[in-house]
C-alpha cells in the first residue's frame, strides 16, 4: 500500500477545505511538502483547472494552484517524494506540449513524476480555451497513446487518430522511457481507459459499493486480462481524515479499501493549523505504519 496526500492550499474543494488554508502561504505550503517527504509519503498532488466558471464555483471551488509551476517549486523543495498531476485535462494541451512541459519536470526532479490524466468535464472551460468538448474521449485516448509514444524520445513519431508528428526535436527529453500514467474518472469508461492504457486508476465520487462493482465489471474485459501488470486503483478516502482523534476509524477504512482492491490511497486531513496539519501527517503513518 502507498499513501499520498491531496495536498493543502493549492486546492480548495466547497466544504472540504479547512479554514487555515484560505490564508495560508507558499512557506506553509513548502512545510506540507517536506513533512511529507521526510514522513515517507508516496506522493503528493496538485490538481489543474485554468479557470472556473462563477455559477458552478460551489460545487468545483475556486482555488487551483497552476499545476506545473506548483509541482516544479516543490520539486526543488524536496527529494524523495512523488509529484502527481491530479489530473492533466488531454484536450487542454497538444500530447508534445505534455511531454515537453512535464518531461521538463521529470528530469528536474529527478524521475519523480506521476502523470495523472482525464479528458475533463467542464464544459465551458473548454469553450473558454477553444477545444473540443465532445470529442474529448477519443481524442484523450489517443493523447495517452502518443504520450507514452513520445516521452523520453529525443526524436518522437507517432502516428494515431487525432494526433500525429515527425520529424521534430524534443530536448530535453525526459530520462525514462516509460513512466506510471493514472487515469481519472468515475464513470465505466474511465475505468475502462485505465484497463487498456493507464498504469492506475483514480476514481472519484464514488462509494465503496460502486467502486467494487465497477472492478468486478472490469475484471470480465479482454483488455484486463491481456494486461501483463496489476492495475493500480487509487482512492480517496472521504471525508477528510483525523488521526490523532479517529484512528479507529481511519484503520477500518483503509482495511476496507485494501479488501476493495486498493493499492494506494490519498489522503486528506482535518486540521485548524498548519502544526495540527503536520501532526496529523505524522500521526497517520503510525497508524498505517507506511513510513
Amino acid at each position: 500500500m502507498r499513501i499520498g496526500i491531496i495536498t493543502p492550499i493549492v486546492l480548495l474543494l466547497p466544504r472540504s477545505h479547512n479554514a487555515w488554508e484560505i490564508e495560508a502561504s507558499a512557506s506553509d505550503l513548502v512545510a506540507v511538502a517536506r513533512a511529507a517527504d521526510r514522513l515517507g509519503y508516496h506522493h503528493l498532488t496538485a490538481s489543474e483547472h485554468v479557470a472556473v466558471p462563477q455559477d458552478v464555483e460551489a460545487r468545483r471551488g475556486r482555488r487551483y494552484w497552476d499545476l506545473l509551476a506548483t509541482l516544479s517549486y516543490l520539486a526543488a523543495c524536496t527529494e524523495r517524494i512523488r509529484l502527481a498531476t491530479n489530473i492533466v485535462v488531454l484536450s487542454y494541451h497538444h500530447p508534445l506540449e505534455v511531454v515537453k512541459r512535464y518531461g521538463t519536470l521529470d528530469l528536474l526532479s529527478g524521475g519523480r513524476l506521476v502523470l495523472g490524466v482525464g479528458i475533463g468535464s467542464l464544459r465551458e472551460e473548454f469553450e473558454l480555451l477553444g477545444r473540443n468538448f465532445e470529442d474529448r474521449g477519443p481524442r484523450g485516448d489517443d493523447a495517452i497513446r502518443a504520450i507514452r509514444a513520445a516521452w523520453g524520445q529525443r526524436t518522437p513519431e507517432y502516428t494515431g487518430s487525432h494526433y500525429q508528428f515527425r520529424d521534430f526535436v524534443i530536448d530535453p527529453a525526459a530520462p525514462r522511457h516509460t513512466l506510471p500514467i493514472w487515469v481519472g474518472g468515475r464513470t465505466r469508461r474511465s475505468l475502462r481507459r485505465a484497463v487498456e492504457l493507464g498504469d492506475a486508476w483514480m476514481p472519484f465520487l464514488l462509494g465503496p459499493d460502486e467502486v467494487r462493482a465497477m472492478l468486478a465489471w472490469a475484471r470480465t474485459l479482454p483488455a484486463w486480462q491481456a494486461r501483463t501488470t496489476p492495475l493500480d486503483i487509487v482512492l480517496w478516502p472521504e471525508p477528510a481524515v483525523d488521526p490523532l482523534g479517529d484512528g479507529d476509524s481511519i484503520r477500518r477504512q483503509a482495511d476496507e479499501f485494501v479488501a476493495l482492491g486498493a493499492t494506494v490511497l490519498n489522503y486528506r486531513f482535518r486540521s485548524d493549523s498548519l502544526v495540527h496539519h503536520l501532526e496529523q501527517m505524522e500521526a497517520l503513518t503510525h497508524l498505517l505504519e507506511f513510513a
